[in-house]
């Protein structure tokens, strides 16, 4: 078995750009997957999460060590992410994931997972100034819940598209959080 060169060109200048930016894998790999590679979507998401799994399992354990994650907010997140992922991964299971209605599942919230990244690291700054400037901070029971539904709705979105972590989260995270300041 040979390495297409394409391949790793791509994935050192995907590696070079996350590097550089910290966000935007999923959002340049799965597309890059589909549409320069011509790969099934189900199989380009499904290869972009493996590979996301390994990677952030290496930045887990370097953040850990540094003592760098808020475990409360990953629980909090776990909390909505994971029955999300659950329920997402039986009613994916249900389907026919060669089929047209999931080939269009997926590139439709594809897109819109594309679309709300953008979204978010266009105009994370005002985002955020017009949320502060409009609502107080939340309670702390209401700031878990909202988080927890945060996480539900991230898992929904990575698990179809494995896009939507990154930039949406961190959005999220910083409304959520004031004292993110």
């Amino acid at each position: 078995m040979s390495i297409d060169p394409l391949y790793s060109f791509a994935g050192f200048a995907i590696g070079l750009l996350v590097g550089m930016t910290g966000i935007g894998g999923g959002s340049l790999t799965t597309p890059m997957l589909i549409m320069l590679f011509g790969i099934h979507p189900a199989a380009a998401v499904g290869t972009d999460l493996l590979y996301a799994a390994a990677t952030k399992s290496c930045g887990t354990l370097v953040h850990g060590l540094a003592r760098s994650i808020e475990w409360r907010i990953v629980w909090r997140l776990a909390t909505g992410s994971v029955p999300a992922t659950i329920a997402t991964l039986i009613v994916l299971s249900s389907m026919n994931l060669e089929s047209r209605t999931a080939r269009s599942l997926i590139t439709l919230v594809l897109c819109v997972a594309l679309l709300t990244t953008a979204g978010s690291l266009i105009f994370r700054t005002t985002i955020v100034r017009i949320h502060r400037s409009r609502f107080r901070p939340l309670d702390q029971r209401r700031t878990a819940f909202a988080t927890a539904f945060v996480g539900a709705i991230l898992g929904l979105l990575v698990t179809i598209s494995s896009v939507g972590a990154g930039a949406v989260g961190v959005v999220a995270l910083i409304v959520l959080y004031p004292p993110f300041r």
